[in-house]
């Protein structure tokens, strides 16, 4: 698959992050082109996938088997050595969709991680302290760079006129690597099941085995296709497959998650990045794997649509968002208020301890 095309480390200005293999082969298949690889540098156990996506040179790579907060933030801060041009870092996958009267989510569906209220974009559910007046927040995850926030804002508003392209950007994928047909939308139907109405513990698949009478009946959408969401992505340690749960941490943040995924929040402690996540369950115990791939490609899709709303020229003369001060420090950050709002109000709401 490789071209002859070989660039110097330098060239690469952004960073796409997937947590599994079936990701990262989403991305890899929607580049334009792929270049030779590099040779690794010492200290660096990361395998890379470097290309051109919608003219950016961009270098992919995968987390190690183990998933989680802790192995997204090695596998950035070993990129960040390997490709210190890298200034714009996506991170790209499949999440638990959180549905709701206010949010129409469906399997393969897109969310994207943008501001709401006094968040900025991901939260982390699990770092957090109850209280009898509710839930204290701790610690801090980078905003949206405004170069990515104003890019996603720019597609929305292009999407209220005319169709996205992520089934046309599929339908290319499909044609040009015909084995990658496992990507295609499953034949199974999307079936919500009511939150109270559990999978049962006897059975492996929804087909056959759960009450359909128990399902959520839906109105038909009018559009085809996948839909791209734009709000909160829920990050933590834990697996979410129970429908109470997922409701009940969504409540925590005024109804306003639209999916949950477990590796963003350790990348955007270390990197400000934008967050992108096909719909692959719905968070409850139905879950399970026949939706994955699809939409691991939809999300990829989004990925490369979202690109084009960058400038490669922009891209490499604009300055990197400002990670860290130069004095290092290891702060607690406790108290109530919320998270991701980018500021700190010190002496009323907060407490930092160094």
């Amino acid at each position: 698959m490789a071209s002859l095309t070989q660039k110097n480390r330098d060239a690469y200005t952004v960073g796409i992050l997937c947590a599994m293999d079936l990701e990262r082969n989403a991305v890899r298949y929607m580049l334009d082109e792929e270049h030779r690889r590099l040779p690794s540098q010492p200290g660096d156990s990361n395998s890379y996938t470097l290309g051109e996506l919608q003219g950016h040179n961009v270098v992919l790579a995968c987390l190690p088997s183990q998933q989680g907060k802790g192995a997204s933030a090695t596998v950035a801060t070993n990129m960040s050595r390997s490709f210190p041009s890298i200034k714009w870092r996506l991170f790209v996958g499949i999440g638990g969709g959180v549905p709701s009267d206010k949010h129409d989510i469906r399997l393969g569906d897109v969310v994207i991680s943008m501001p709401e209220g006094e968040h900025a974009g991901v939260v982390q559910y699990d770092l957090k302290r109850e209280t009898n007046s509710g839930f204290e927040l701790k610690g801090f995850l980078w905003p949206l760079p405004a170069l990515l926030r104003n890019a996603a804002q720019d597609m929305r508003s292009d999407h209220l006129g005319r169709d996205h392209m992520i089934e046309e950007y599929m339908a290319t994928m499909f044609k040009k690597w015909p084995r990658m047909a496992s990507y295609k939308q499953p034949i199974e139907p999307d079936v919500l099941f009511h939150a109270d109405y559990p999978h049962p513990l006897s059975v492996p698949i929804c087909s056959g085995n759960c009450d359909p009478s128990r399902a959520v009946v839906r109105p038909t959408r009018q559009l085809k296709g996948p839909v791209i969401h734009y709000g909160l992505i829920a990050s933590g340690d834990s697996v979410i497959k129970n429908a109470t749960t997922r409701d009940k941490l969504a409540l925590q943040f005024a109804g306003s998650v639209l999916c949950f995924e477990m590796e963003a929040a350790g990348l955007m402690t270390e990197y400000p990045s934008i967050v992108i996540r096909g719909i692959s369950d719905y968070a409850d115990s139905h879950k399970n794997n026949t939706w994955q791939h699809y939409a691991a490609a939809t999300a990829a899709a989004c990925a490369k649509e979202l690109l084009s709303y960058i400038d490669p020229e922009v891209a490499m003369t604009e300055p990197a968002p400002t990670l860290r001060s130069e004095t290092p420090a290891n702060n607690v950050f406790t108290g109530q208020g919320m998270q991701n709002t980018g500021s700190v109000n010190i002496g009323r709401d907060f407490r930092i301890t160094r």
